[in-house]
């Protein structure tokens, strides 16, 4: 059985998982999540973030070979993570996560996106440190077919994502390219548009792209499903 280790994505925490952690161990894997810095009961300050302190984040809590699962924004991080380190690393997984591109920043990719569902419910710091997520617009972008209780358990934890990582250029070459990587892409997302989530996988072998009709927030629709997948993508290892 497989060690999966779940990157969560902006304004999120480890506790997105909730759901999807024991529906993994239920087959059998190992499976851990962490909270960024910044994030969750993390403490570092906002303005201290970079995208490398992320990466190093990831690397320095894997324990052997891992299986990487970052969700939206987290695709950046574990990509730069096996770029710094892939000797751990078995596989990348992104849920409807960013693909990088070499010198390109996730902010970037997100407006080379044909629309910008998530812009309207962004609200960015007086300090232009970080910016949130306007709560009365959380359930539409990231939650629309998730249970009540889900979303109400998700809005209370919604915290706020550091600018400077989406700001940076991402470096990444031959380490990277190495290690597998497989997609799951949400063909309900209101949050990275589903032609965008296409359009990122186009030159990916099919075999490694799959998909799941649900929004943003697979690990609360359908976690059942999402383990499914995973457990299927890891036995490809």
């Amino acid at each position: 059985m497989s060690n999966f280790l779940l990157i969560h994505g902006s304004c999120h925490g480890a506790w997105c998982w909730r759901d999807l952690i024991p529906a993994l161990r239920a087959r059998g894997h190992q499976a851990r999540a962490i909270d960024l810095p910044s994030h969750g009961s993390d403490g570092t300050p906002l303005a201290d973030v970079t995208l490398d302190m992320y990466a190093e984040a990831i690397l320095k809590a894997m324990t052997g070979p891992t299986i990487l699962v970052g969700h939206s924004m987290a695709g950046f991080p574990i990509s730069r993570a096996a770029e710094l380190d892939p000797t751990n690393i078995r596989r990348l997984v992104y849920v409807c996560a960013y693909a990088p591109r070499n010198g390109m920043t996730l902010a970037d990719m997100r407006r080379d996106a044909p629309y910008q569902p998530l812009m309207k419910a962004v609200i960015k710091a007086p300090d232009g440190i970080s910016f949130g997520i306007d709560p009365t617009m959380a359930p539409d972008v990231f939650y629309h077919d998730c249970p009540p209780e889900t979303v109400s358990y998700a809005q209370t934890r919604l915290g706020q994502q550091p600018i400077k990582p989406q700001e940076t250029a991402i470096e990444i070459g031959a380490n990277y390219a190495a290690v597998p990587k497989s997609y799951i892409r949400c063909d309900q997302d209101r949050t990275i548009p589903p032609e965008y989530q296409r359009t990122m996988t186009e030159n990916w072998p099919a075999e490694d792209v799959h998909a799941m009709n649900c929004s943003h927030s697979p690990f609360f629709a359908d976690p059942i499903r999402l383990a499914g997948l995973l457990h299927m993508i890891a036995g490809d290892n």
